[in-house]
């Protein structure tokens, strides 16, 4: 028999999953949760060596001799680090707006997978991760992020805001990922699992790093100072890090970008027993953000075209500036009870602020004691000033197509010296801004409570539990940022048809607003959750398996300090307290058949209380929620195959994630409502269904001592899963009553979506790829990317009896369901495929290390759609028909494509 267990070189805990093999044979086998391996069949006898190794370390070689009947025990075995591998390194390339996507709700996904040393998933995150792809078609709002045992998901849309902690990598290399509905030891999690950040200072790599990278991805230069104590005599730790990003443009046009980070821990162990942990993390930073554009836009422009931005001074202006500024402080106390029982206690604070800006351009003048005036829409690529418009409106005369046709080639952006002129020339007779810059924004606080015990019951069981509490108060508001040459900015609601439903807050009527003052509205949310969960693990030698129980009561307030004009008797004070009750039961096993063939399987099923964003209709003006609010419910189930050899590792997995009763809200300008009228909306779609099944599939073969090949393909398929109610709401005016609304509210019974696909990135990707490591500490890789099954996200109204019903609800009589067929079929994007380098070397001088790491994405620089939306414009039969019957529809599909050739380079020297 050989025996025996292996240790983390640094923090001398046992390490899982480590293989030993004796070399030259076949036989090899895992270690478990302790680090302890046995291999006691068909040994051979006299001087053998036993390899021990495992991705990620650095591998050792051990001269044993094995007699017949004796033990050979080697136990204590340390491995140390590789800071040479790719798989450390790559964590740096991911880029900040990957990881903070405001359309798609990837964001976040790459950095939640990072920390994986699965195939699969390391992947999606460095290689799909361009495509925004998602992991089983779902939202990041699955998933949880917990930093020391605090959960960071946002209550606001339930992703977790990866900005918050950005540029302090070094410091959050220390991760545990539990995928899917696996256990983990901190939380309950979702169906896409949990990643929990572990930032003490007593735990991290001891020794100081700096970096320097260079990018055109989101920012162009990045540099990192991070210095870790490790444990000191005296028994006090500490961690420090700081880093800046900075750009003017990243690979859109104008996308500016400016980020600093910091970061302190520290903590002090008082005895064996009790430690106490204190973090700061503070990542302020402002990113332009670029915009989904019509194909006639790309045609006429390129890929990088931004429409946000315009010359001022001789310096590229955004008007779209994403700010977020949130400082959080974390309190832990970790308590080892004994032997076999933890208890870590922790308090997190946040506070701050995130906010998007934008123009506006309907400031007015009082008129006989009404407001009017207003500006033209400042945005270039406003539908009357493109080509299309002229060619659909004044098909006889197509001079005027060919002047807007070369005055947006020409200049084709925001023209910010006309603004200064028209606000300027407005003022001096007397009136006020018709243009102004502003920001959308939400000051958050929140406290967050929790205390975690896991305890061993005994050498096979082990009990985990947690309690937590969550309190946020979040003030939202908008705010006057440059009213652009003017003094004032009167605050009233240009489309409103009477002068008391003009106002946006009726007891401060006509208020003119100055720079830096709250205005268009202004309320507040709170919300309260209060939940638990427990679990029990089971570990024996063929067999593990695991069950948890999850639950969570929520509450949301909304209190209104505006009285808003349009709705005056329900927009000011307190509104009704929400209350949702969610839970979550899972199971799951695993079984191993031998060392080389293991099966598992995960089940679940979770209810959760729908995100604040997805609860009220038009919460800046009302406290209307959606009709029949109510918890949404998921159930999962996985089942996989994995095999593990010395040479090969592969993973099959089948999945099947049913969503029911979801619900989401979006808001446009509709053409075509009740006939032909036009209505600026809030669209709710209530009670969706959605559907996702597919397969994954990961294998990496160790060919030679120098060469790994690695395959990956995630073939799936999401759709809605049912027909939802469909609701629209606005302002209770006029032009919504000649719509058919009653009280600003108008029920489209069913949304015929099911079977549509839902626009979830790529629906089926493949990679394949190797690795060339040499002896002499330089690297290699390449990959080729395949993706497609990509569509486009589909208008819900659209696919209502609004699409064919005229005002006098008859269905239009010139109505051809041929062709509204195929009006309704749903875009699916060209299939592409991308190709990724990678590489590196690594020098040792002195006590110095030195890393250089280089990557170039999509190095065939192909051109292509990652995703996209149906605008809501064209909203019956008629206004699509003629719309799409031009070669250029004018109000067409918006897109978004993928980068070209990008770089980055990193540079770093530990020590």
């Amino acid at each position: 028999m050989v025996k025996g267990s292996v240790l983390d070189g640094f923090s001398y805990q046992p390490i899982e999953d480590v293989t030993a093999t004796i070399k030259n044979t076949l036989l090899f086998q895992l270690t478990n949760n302790e680090g302890v391996f046995i291999i006691n069949e068909n040994l051979p006898l006299g001087e053998q060596t036993l390899l021990i190794s495992k991705t990620g370390y650095l591998s050792k070689r051990l001269s044993i001799v094995i007699n017949e009947g004796k033990t050979v025990d080697i136990s204590g075995i340390t491995l140390e680090k590789d800071t040479s591998q790719t798989t450390d390194l790559f964590t740096i390339s991911l880029t900040d707006d990957e990881l903070n996507d405001d359309f798609s709700g990837a964001d976040n996904i790459s950095g939640l997978l990072a920390s994986s040393l699965d195939i699969f998933q390391r992947t999606a995150a460095f290689e799909f991760s361009a495509s925004f792809f998602r992991i089983r078609g779902l939202d990041s709002n699955n998933s949880s992020v917990l930093i020391n045992g605090i959960e960071m998901n946002k209550t606001f849309n339930g992703r977790p805001q990866w900005s918050n902690w950005g540029g302090i990598n070094d410091v959050i290399r220390n991760q545990e990922l539990s995928a899917g509905l696996t256990p983990s030891n901190y939380t309950f999690g979702g169906v896409l699992g949990s990643t929990n950040i572990n930032i003490r200072p007593s735990e991290a790599r001891p020794g100081s790093r700096l970096t320097y990278s260079s990018s055109n991805r989101s920012y162009t230069n990045r540099i990192m100072a991070t210095n870790a104590s490790g444990l000191l005599k005296n028994n006090w730790a500490y961690t420090i890090s700081v880093g800046r990003r900075w750009g003017n443009e990243g690979y859109q046009d104008a996308t500016n970008y400016s980020a600093n980070s910091f970061f302190a821990s520290v903590e002090k162990q008082f005895n064996t027993k009790h430690s106490l942990n204190l973090a700061a993390i503070y990542t302020p930073n402002r990113r332009g953000k670029s915009s989904p554009n019509t194909q006639e836009v790309y045609d006429l422009k390129d890929i990088k075209y931004n429409e946000y931005w315009g010359w001022q001074n001789g310096e590229k202006r955004n008007s779209r500036i994403k700010e977020v500024n949130e400082p959080i402080f974390i309190l832990s106390h970790y308590w080892k009870v004994n032997s076999k029982t933890t208890l870590n206690t922790n308090i997190g604070y946040q506070f701050g602020k995130l906010s998007n800006s934008r123009l506006d351009y309907n400031g007015t003048d009082l008129v006989n004691n009404f407001p009017q005036g207003g500006g033209s829409n400042p945005s270039p690529t406003y539908y009357q000033k493109l080509p299309s418009y002229f060619e659909r409106n004044f098909p006889d005369n197509l001079e005027h197509a060919y002047l807007a046709l070369n005055e947006f080639q020409d200049i084709g952006q925001i023209d910010w010296n006309a603004l200064y002129n028209a606000n300027i020339t407005n003022t001096a007779n007397g009136g006020n801004a018709i243009y102004a810059l502003y920001e959308d924004r939400v000051d958050d606080t929140q406290i967050n409570i929790n205390s975690i015990l896991n305890k061993a019951l005994n050498e096979h069981i082990t009990l985990n539990a947690g309690l937590n509490f969550k309190s946020l108060k979040s003030e939202n508001f908008a705010n006057a940022l440059d009213l652009l040459g003017a003094k004032t900015y009167l605050d009233v609601d240009a489309y409103a048809t009477t002068i008391n439903e003009a106002q946006n807050d009726l007891q401060n009527p006509n208020k003119l607003v100055s720079e830096g003052d709250k205005f268009k509205y202004h309320y507040n949310i709170s919300s309260k959750e209060i939940g638990g969960f427990v679990q029990a693990q089971f570990s024996y030698n063929k067999v593990d398996f695991y069950t948890a129980l999850h639950t969570k009561s929520t509450n949301y307030q909304r209190e209104g300090l505006y009285q808003n004009g349009g709705f005056p008797d329900n927009s000011l004070g307190n509104g009704e307290m929400l209350n949702f009750f969610g839970f979550g039961l899972k199971a799951g096993l695993t079984y191993k058949l031998s060392g080389k063939h293991v099966f598992d399987v995960n089940t679940g099923y979770i209810t959760k209380a729908p995100t604040i964003q997805n609860t009220y209709t038009n919460s800046r003006e009302n406290r209307n929620t959606v009709p029949n609010i109510s918890e949404e419910q998921i159930s999962s189930v996985d089942v996989s195959y994995i095999f593990r050899s010395p040479i090969a590792k592969a993973k099959l997995t089948g999945y099947y994630t049913n969503i029911n009763n979801a619900n989401e809200i979006s808001f446009y300008f509709a053409d075509g409502i009740g006939g032909d009228n036009a209505v600026f909306v809030q669209e709710i779609l209530q009670g969706i269904n959605k559907k996702h099944l597919g397969l994954e599939f990961g294998v990496e073969a160790q060919v030679t001592s120098t060469i790994k090949l690695k395959g990956v393909a995630s073939a799936g398929q999401f759709t809605y899963n049912n027909n939802p109610n469909l609701y629209l709401s606005t302002e209770p005016d006029e032009d919504a009553e000649n719509a058919g609304f009653i009280n600003g509210f108008k029920d489209f019974g069913k949304a015929y979506l099911k079977n549509y696909r839902l626009a979830s990135g790529p629906q089926q990707a493949f990679s394949a790829g190797f690795e060339y490591r040499d002896p002499n500490y330089w690297w290699f890789g390449a990959s080729a990317n395949f993706f497609n099954n990509i569509f486009i996200d589909v208008s819900p109204l659209t696919r209502t009896s609004n699409f064919n019903t005229d005002f006098d609800g008859n269905v239009f009589n010139d109505y051809n369901e041929t062709i509204a067929r195929e009006l309704l079929k749903q875009e699916q994007f060209d299939d592409y495929m991308v190709v990724n380098l990678v590489g590196g070397k690594s020098w040792k001088i002195n006590k110095y290390y030195i890393g250089l790491f280089a990557s170039i994405n999509n190095v065939l620089n192909e051109i292509y759609k990652t995703g996209g939306f149906e605008q809501g414009r064209n909203a019956n039969y008629r206004e699509l028909r003629d719309d799409k019957a031009l070669d250029t529809p004018v109000f067409g599909s918006k897109y978004w494509y993928g980068r070209g050739t990008t770089y980055f380079l990193n540079l770093n020297v530990s020590f």
